[in-house]
């Protein structure tokens, strides 16, 4: 499972119930002035008290409903048979042995998606392309669990055994070969199973054009024997069929506001400052009688922008980043360091590239924990 933006070249995360949910496919769209939930319009204070369980939203005529719709008919177009079944969780995620995926609550409701972006500063997920990627892995996982496909030996020579522990973190090699790309942070290189949904994702995706665009990359071996494989369990009935769910939305007590205390600490900081020479560097002391300005106002100023071209760059979630900037911000008032105005291009783009190194130590430090 991930939680991290994506880059397919071909684009334009409690025991199992023995009851399933609704099939995705069946159920009708939403009926026109369908009356909306009393929580709808509450302020985020008064909507945070509120009990995930409480909030009775549905996959039923929501927006990501539309995108599992797309999936079935990606599956079908392949020629599989193979259906995942969905259900609204806390996040994103396929348990080990369920041929099924759990989605995200706040995408089954407009307000929901509004307090993801307020409280974590993107909504993962969040656009239809984004989303339809991250289906497109969590469906590999599915149907690797739904035929049991890690136990073959092939599968475990071309992409390591499903058994090797899950590590708190790993360090990428950008420019391998050896692995496709599709979603961020190279997540195909963080274990086997991510891995196989990941080359399973880009198979899928059809637009990805894998044979030409993998050509004479090693990553092309597992592509085909990803398509071998899909056309020899194509139309077979599924060694695992059961509908189980984990962690269904209306089994989980913990409040909204709970829940995002618990996700803010995830991915939030842990590691001492480490950023006075890089910001002395940004910053120097200016001028004597030269017009400045405090230089955590000029930081502030191109935060938002700032913060999302590294997230783009590295995979990173956006909270992490701001995280950053708000240390390094601190240690700008700290440190009295000003800012001259008339060097705002070349300041913001040294600023990003400061940023990014930051980032990128964080994450190599191994105080980094990616969500798999």
């Amino acid at each position: 499972m991930t939680d991290i933006v994506t880059t397919d070249p071909g684009e334009e995360v409690e025991p199992p119930e023995a009851a399933a949910l609704p099939h995705p496919a069946s159920v009708s769209p939403p009926e026109p002035g369908r009356q909306e939930p009393v929580w709808a319009h509450w302020a985020d204070d008064k909507l945070l008290s509120l009990r995930m369980a409480e909030l009775g939203v549905t996959l039923d005529g929501s927006a990501v409903q539309e995108r599992i719709t797309e999936l079935y008919q990606e599956l079908a177009d392949r020629g599989l048979a193979f259906r995942p079944h969905f259900w609204l969780s806390d996040e994103w995620f396929t348990p080990d042995g369920v041929p099924g995926v759990a989605v995200p609550f706040y995408l089954a409701h407009p307000r929901l998606k509004r307090l993801e972006l307020q409280k974590m500063l993107e909504v993962e997920g969040g656009t239809p392309s984004w989303c339809m990627r991250i289906l497109r892995h969590e469906a590999g996982h599915a149907i690797d669990n739904a035929n049991m496909l890690r136990r073959r030996r092939r599968r475990q020579a071309l992409f390591g055994r499903s058994s090797l522990p899950y590590p708190e973190f790993y360090a990428p090699k950008p420019y391998s070969r050896s692995y496709v790309l599709h979603l961020d942070y190279s997540y195909a290189q963080s274990h086997p199973d991510e891995d196989f949904a990941e080359t399973f994702a880009v198979w899928l995706n059809p637009r990805s054009d894998w044979r030409r665009r993998y050509l004479e990359w090693p990553a092309l071996r597992k592509l085909e024997y990803v398509d071998e494989l899909m056309q020899e369990i194509a139309q077979r009935p599924p060694l695992v069929s059961h509908a189980g769910t984990v962690d269904p939305l209306h089994r989980i007590r913990r409040t909204l506001r709970q829940h995002y205390r618990k996700k803010t600490a995830h991915y939030g900081l842990d590691y001492p400052d480490f950023y006075d020479r890089d910001l002395r560097r940004l910053f120097p002391q200016p001028a004597d009688g030269a017009r400045t300005l405090p230089a955590s106002r000029f930081m502030n100023r191109i935060r938002r922008d700032v913060r999302r071209t590294v997230a783009e760059w590295t995979g990173v979630y956006q909270y992490t980043i701001d995280q950053v900037i708000e240390e390094m911000t601190e240690r700008c008032d700290a440190l009295l360091l000003r800012f001259v105005p008339g060097a705002e291009e070349r300041t913001r783009s040294d600023f990003i590239v400061a940023l990014t190194v930051q980032t990128m130590n964080y994450l190599h430090s191994g105080r980094h924990r990616v969500a798999l």
